[in-house]
């Protein structure tokens, strides 16, 4: 997506598409095997059966992305606006978001309390409306991703002024957060992944990742091809690990969640860092799709998960060929294809009219000193 603020980068947009797909494999898998279709095992497959995991690449490439802002906005010597700097995120999100609410407080209008409302802010808290079914879940991210945005210009003031090692204290509090959390919480499991206390870490890993990749942004270009095979090897651990371990849903109590986010974050950052240096371009056609599904993912990450249940509820499973592994692909492919088309129009008619109001939110001189160290 084309920023304001600094010079587009598709490949941020191609690793948007890549965290949206995830989600969307991991949704898919849930509702294919609870119709009866095949049931991934094994540690190899975790990428799709702990897809989850492209919600943590979401976070950390978000606080990538905004402080790549903030070092290029102070590089200009401009400081960030608040006050435009929220609006833009508004008109980025709210207006999507605010649609799949209505949806969840209609959906659920028997149930629905004035007070209720509330939980605009809190999506990801108590019995909020888009928890109440599989349609509107996955909105639970946004008010987590609006909270940073609401302390981000000031973290980023912060790291300007002291260096990174501001954003590493930050992580040995959210340490102690997170242990501390754990013995008091039955349910640590479903705190750590849908809370403040579980995924702050991930966009503080993403704006520490920005900042290396400022400071050694030559030495990354020139090792990114082995960079990036073993920062793929690393994210695949990660969820082989996990399903091993810990897999989502098992149990709502493991110690592995108190430094799972760390370990999952720390692979997507070591993934943006090499992607982002990688020099050789994807082939056209292929470069372009890419971006253009990162133009859309937020449409495609709010809305896929009421398509999917639409097929798994109207459709079911379908055999075209008899062969279970390629009617499985083949109702990937269409509910897949589905999405995107959906997420298309939704991003046409939903987002990019608000998109166009956005503005620069960079002005004025910089009243702090470029450590970034």
């Amino acid at each position: 997506m084309h920023s304001l603020n600094i010079q587009y980068n598709p490949r941020l947009d191609q690793l948007r598409w890549l965290a949206a797909t995830l989600v969307f494999l991991f949704h898919f898998h849930l509702e294919y095997a609870g119709s009866g279709g095949i049931r991934l095992d094994g540690p190899w497959s975790a990428l799709v059966t702990e897809g989850h995991t492209g919600v943590g690449l979401f976070f950390t490439l978000s606080g990538f992305l905004f402080m790549q802002i903030a070092l290029h906005q102070h590089a200009a010597g401009r400081e960030i606006v608040y006050r435009d700097f929220l609006r833009n995120r508004v008109l980025r999100i709210v207006p999507l978001y605010l649609v799949v609410f209505l949806v969840a407080t209609s959906i659920g209008r028997d149930k629905f309390a004035p007070a209720d409302l509330l939980y605009l802010f809190a999506s990801n808290l108590g019995l909020a409306p888009t928890s109440g079914t599989v349609v509107t879940g996955a909105a639970w991210t946004i008010s987590l991703e609006f909270l940073f945005y609401l302390v981000f210009p000031f973290l980023a003031r912060f790291t300007l002024e002291r260096g990174i090692a501001y954003l590493g204290g930050w992580l040995v509090l959210m340490a102690f957060f997170k242990l501390a959390a754990y013995t008091v919480n039955d349910n640590s499991t479903l705190m750590y992944f849908s809370t403040w206390v579980g995924r702050f870490d991930q966009f503080l890993i993403g704006m520490a990742a920005a900042v290396l990749h400022q400071r050694w942004r030559v030495q990354l270009a020139r090792l990114a091809p082995l960079l990036l095979l073993a920062s793929v090897a690393l994210v695949l651990w990660d969820t082989a690990l996990m399903h091993r371990v810990a897999p989502f849903g098992a149990t709502p109590r493991s110690a592995f969640w108190i430094w799972w986010s760390l370990l999952e974050s720390a692979g997507w950052a070591a993934l943006i860092l090499s992607w982002v240096a990688f020099a050789p371009r994807l082939p056209g056609v292929l470069e372009r799709a890419l971006s253009q599904g990162g133009k859309v993912s937020f449409s495609f990450y709010l809305l896929h998960m009421g398509l999917l249940h639409i097929f798994a509820t109207r459709v079911g499973l379908v055999a075209p060929t008899g062969t279970p592994w390629v009617d499985g692909l083949i109702m990937l492919a269409v509910a897949y294809g589905a999405t995107w088309a959906l997420a298309t129009l939704s991003y046409h008619i939903v987002e990019e009219p608000f998109l166009r109001m956005r503005r620069s939110y960079g002005a004025g001189r910089l009243a702090v000193p470029a450590v970034v160290s």
